[in-house]
């Protein structure tokens, strides 16, 4: 027998077995647009709402529907309410610009559009058939309660269930499209993997609309997890939530965990959680100094995996590990800075070149109306990550380069030649080149090395004002450096490893 492999399958489940148990609460500090507390059944049965209001408005299966919010409920039924009517979901970063949202609603081609009110002036200028704000105004005009829905008519696991779109090595963002037996897939195993259980209470520190919360919103509600909203990151307002829900599961960047860190040496008491929680950490490797840290002060579990928006994310992940109980905090931190180990069902390799090469079922599909990214990236088989790293003999990865000229920071991809295009554009600029450089705080800071143009005046300030004008805030430099000339090929190719190595030096990894 085979059934087809579906996002609906989570949400049933939760809905059948945990029906009374408290499936999300939402943001407290937005009480205009709080769903408050939600029982699973409850969620389910606004999931079949939403459905049946898309089909009122006539948008059939393979449709897609945009949402640009901040973490709430809604966003979060909206994960499983539009994936499971045979629909696309297409989750946007809300910390984008007006033209960055335009761009991605418009190459998609939505059919709806919801955002979160506080965004509502920056998605003024876009045109689709239907928008709605996700409040009264989502409720009463979309939401149809007292309706069924008409059912998928032919499930398929092979099908787009969401479009999350990834800066990656051109100036505009790639639409990663994820099946529904992707998202299956690595909800079950990251499920397995962290060992996820009804006992659990997940908060989200991690943006839902980045790669779908990591799956972990399929992972929670399969397995009757509660989950807490999380609007916004607060080093102190997370140890609140920790306290107050008695949350044991959290995800998200290095930059979170220096924040509740920064915030725990400042807590009057006991920090809560301890020997509790446990944190996943991706986006970028973290300091061995930092792993220590969160299991020092803080007597938080650290894991970490490694993976990308195109692996919903999960390609390998490293959790302390019975070997690892004898030894110092140091020595296990040591262990634990690794990206880790295959999951199961995932095989990684690396090319002649150092590029890590991953295969296995929660690789993309491809990227939407973009056949020709998508047949580089899966050249020979394998998914082409674009980062460097070698293999151990116990099957360990390490992360030790990143050869697509993508910048992590604080967890976000930034593409550096969309940064180049938009400081170009200054007409007091020469010549830019834009690399990351090691960060304590944001693991790499977007840095741009500017040649002025003759005659020209500019200052730093000026400059990153300029970006801000085009780019979303977290794209644009921190710093700005000027150069007498910016060192290149024979051919004319910006040589940015010579840039680089002023500020990687003596690091043993050109990632932070």
């Amino acid at each position: 027998m085979r059934v087809p492999l579906t996002t609906r399958d989570f949400l049933d489940r939760a809905e059948l077995v945990y029906g009374d148990r408290v499936g999300v609460v939402d943001e407290p500090t937005q009480p205009a647009t709080s769903l408050g507390s939600l029982s699973y059944r409850e969620l389910a049965r606004r999931a079949r709402a939403i459905a049946a209001g898309l089909d009122a408005l006539g948008v059939g299966e393979g449709e897609r529907v945009a949402v640009v919010s901040h973490n709430s409920a809604r966003l979060l039924e909206l994960l499983y309410a539009v994936p499971s009517a045979g629909r696309v979901l297409v989750p946007v970063n809300f910390r984008l610009s007006p033209g960055e949202f335009s761009y991605i609603v418009e190459h998609c081609g939505a059919s709806v559009l919801l955002a979160d009110p506080e965004i509502e002036g920056q998605l003024a200028g876009i045109d689709v058939p239907h928008r709605f704000l996700l409040g009264e105004e989502y409720e009463s005009g979309l939401l149809r309660p007292e309706t069924e829905p008409a059912p998928w008519r032919e499930p398929d696991e092979d099908a787009t269930a969401t479009i999350n779109y990834t800066s990656g090595t051109t100036a505009r963002p790639k639409g990663v499209q994820m099946t529904h037996r992707n998202i299956w897939v690595n909800a079950t195993t990251f499920g397995m993997h962290m060992q996820v259980s009804d006992r659990d209470v997940y908060l989200h520190t991690l943006p839902m609309f980045h790669c779908n919360g990591w799956g972990l919103p399929y992972t929670s509600a399969g397995l009757g997890v509660t989950q807490v909203a999380l609007r916004k990151v607060d080093g102190a307002e997370i140890l609140r939530r920790v306290e107050q829900h008695g949350v044991t599961l959290m995800a998200g960047a290095p930059a979170v965990w220096n924040a509740v860190l920064e915030a725990a040496a400042d807590w009057d008491g006991p920090v809560p959680g301890r020997d509790r929680v446990r944190i996943i950490v991706a986006g970028a490797p973290p300091p061995s100094r930092t792993i220590a840290r969160v299991e020092e002060e803080l007597g938080w579990e650290f894991n970490q995996i490694y993976g990308l928006t195109e692996t919903a994310p999960l390609l390998t992940i490293n959790r302390s590990r019975a070997e690892y109980d004898g030894l110092d905090p140091q020595a296990r931190a040591k262990a634990l800075s690794r990206a880790g180990v295959p999951a199961l069902g995932t095989r990684i390799t690396t090319s002649e070149s150092g590029e890590v090469l991953a295969r296995g079922n929660t690789v993309l599909a491809g990227y939407w109306e973009n056949p020709d990214a998508s047949a580089e990236a899966l050249d020979g088989g394998w998914f082409h990550t674009g980062d460097g790293g070698t293999l151990d003999e116990g099957g360990y990865l390490t992360i030790s380069d990143r050869k697509k000229d993508v910048i992590i920071t604080g967890g976000e991809n930034v593409s550096s030649i969309e940064v180049e295009d938009a400081v170009f554009s200054h007409p007091a600029v020469a010549e830019v080149a834009v690399i990351g450089v090691p960060d304590e705080k944001w693991g790499e800071m977007v840095t741009a090395l500017v040649v002025r143009a003759e005659g020209a005046e500019v200052t730093e300030a000026e400059i990153i004002a300029h970006v801000r004008g085009s780019l979303a805030g977290y794209k644009a430099p921190k710093r700005v450096e000027f150069r007498d000339a910016i060192p290149r090929t024979a051919t004319g190719k910006i040589q940015k490893f010579k840039l680089r190595e002023a500020f990687w030096s003596g690091a043993e990894k050109q990632v932070n």
